[in-house]
């Protein structure tokens, strides 16, 4: 958790420095659900991911300076640079990739468990998405074949309380959680900022999913710190409702439950972990126009 808090601080840095090109989206302050789902998973389990997923590459096992290198437009990076904050895919680690578009994620991670169940594995694909991606078509028909398949799958909506720039108290009706009972599909609400909650909630799902009894519904209530994007100010939010959920901060509850000198010491292991990233995406070449075409004929 500290590592992707850490991570995620020193890339808002180099966005204003202009270092980060394209857009970025931070979890910071979800970085409970992230860790707490991923950490019941084998490396031969799928995550699907969403626009705002550093820190699910990370939990599922990224490279930190790898993934620096990616969002700086440096060659070493996952995808060479070219995908950015919202495009990234490490199969060999289980990552099927993050997503630019709403709710995309969600098809795919269907598609993914039917292939596990087809091959006759016991693995299980975990699918994240935020609230507003329970409003789209894709939602709904994935609920469907998953709950009637009996598919080895966990949705996880990251409830962090806006769409966008909309909050979903005018954008989301009902209860999130409760979406897949017309299927048949148990659903469970927990506090995303609680990891040791969010690790049982997701561990029971994945053994039920590894059983063959099907998928689970999870909604983990979390908030994101930052506005949208870097950039977006967040007008619309009062700044008591900010400062009520930086209150209930993953990281400080977590680290409640540790011995100081644990902690110390994680916290100065991501801190190194993640200066050496920097150095080494900032050392490392930018991607350039002249490579466009090499995997292409790789491929053809």
């Amino acid at each position: 958790m500290r590592l992707s808090r850490r991570f995620e601080e020193t890339v808002h840095e180099q966005f204003h420095e202009g270092n980060v090109p394209g857009p970025l989206h931070l979890s910071i302050g979800q970085e409970a659900v992230a860790v707490g789902a991923i950490s019941p998973l084998r490396v031969s389990d799928a995550v699907l991911s969403t626009h705002r997923g550093h820190h699910h590459c990370l939990a599922k096992g990224a490279k930190a300076d790898r993934l620096m290198a990616e969002l700086l437009g440096r060659e070493p990076g996952y995808s060479r640079g070219r995908g950015g904050s919202m495009h990234v895919a490490i199969p060999d680690i289980g990552l099927l990739g993050t997503n630019g578009i709403v709710g995309a994620g969600i098809p795919i991670a269907t598609g993914a468990a039917y292939g596990m169940q087809a091959q006759g594995r016991d693995d299980v694909t975990v699918c994240f998405f935020g609230e507003g991606a329970t409003g789209t078509g894709a939602f709904g028909e994935s609920l469907n074949i998953a709950a009637l398949w009996k598919l080895p799958l966990v949705f996880i909506c990251e409830n962090n309380q806006y769409v966008e720039l909309t909050p979903q108290s005018v954008h989301v009706a009902g209860e999130i959680h409760r979406r897949g009972e017309s299927f048949g599909m148990p659903g469970v609400k927990v506090d995303g900022n609680d990891i040791d909650e969010v690790l049982a909630a997701v561990g029971d799902a994945v053994a039920r999913a590894r059983a063959g009894e099907g998928p689970t519904m999870i909604e983990a209530v979390t908030y994101r710190w930052f506005g949208h994007y870097a950039g977006d100010k967040a007008a619309y939010r009062e700044s008591d409702e900010v400062e009520q959920w930086r209150a209930k901060d993953p990281l400080v509850r977590s680290r409640a439950k540790l011995d100081a000198a644990v902690a110390d010491e994680l916290d100065a292991s991501a801190e190194a972990e993640i200066q050496a990233a920097l150095e080494f995406a900032l050392n490392s070449p930018i991607t350039g126009p002249d490579s466009l075409a090499l995997d292409h004929l790789a491929t053809t």
